[in-house]
């Protein structure tokens, strides 16, 4: 059995999809998940799969979390071997660095339409610089994200695959708890 990390898309952000890690914590364990952990109240929980492909796993969560807690969220999974990847192909180790705070990856549900990524630019300020990985987007906001106009909606739209952003200092984290 390996270690999942598990990336909770809308939760608890902006007044929407309120709920508590120790919810989330006490579903995954009444499912039978083992170690499970959180990170911070945006949705960010670590734990011991079952043995089940994470693709399997997925949708699983999705049905109970709304089953059990009336969510409506899309559940991101990655293993820690996908997670190490994903830091790995960090198109911006300087800036993360020197301003991890300032360095969002959204992690994506499935592939995104690399032709999309031009549209995403278009929307780009104040020198943000932005990358694509597997399944991710690396973006650099050097005023911070919260001036910015890159408003995740507008991403997945123009990517084609719903996603969440997670810090750097987040992604490092998450890595960290699932042995990465």
């Amino acid at each position: 059995m390996s270690r999942i990390i598990a990336l909770l898309r809308a939760v608890n952000v902006g007044g929407t999809g309120k709920v508590a890690m120790a919810d989330l914590r006490a579903m995954l364990t009444g499912l039978g998940l083992e170690d499970v952990a959180s990170h911070i109240a945006s949705g960010n929980l670590v734990f011991t799969g079952d043995g089940r492909k994470t693709e399997v796993t997925e949708p699983w969560l999705e049905a109970e979390a709304a089953r059990q807690l009336g969510l409506a969220n899309d559940w991101i999974l990655r293993t820690p071997e996908q997670w190490r990847a994903l830091i790995e192909a960090n198109p911006f180790p300087d800036f993360a660095r020197d301003a991890p705070g300032r360095l969002l990856v959204t992690v994506f549900k499935t592939a995104v339409d690399p032709a999309g990524l031009a549209a995403v630019r278009a929307l780009a300020t104040a020198g943000e610089q932005m990358a694509l990985g597997d399944r991710a987007l690396y973006v650099c906001f050097p005023d911070g994200a919260g001036a910015s106009k890159l408003a995740n909606a507008g991403i997945e739209k123009r990517l084609g695959s719903r996603g969440t952003a997670r810090n750097w200092n987040t992604v490092l984290k998450l890595a960290q708890m699932a042995g990465a």
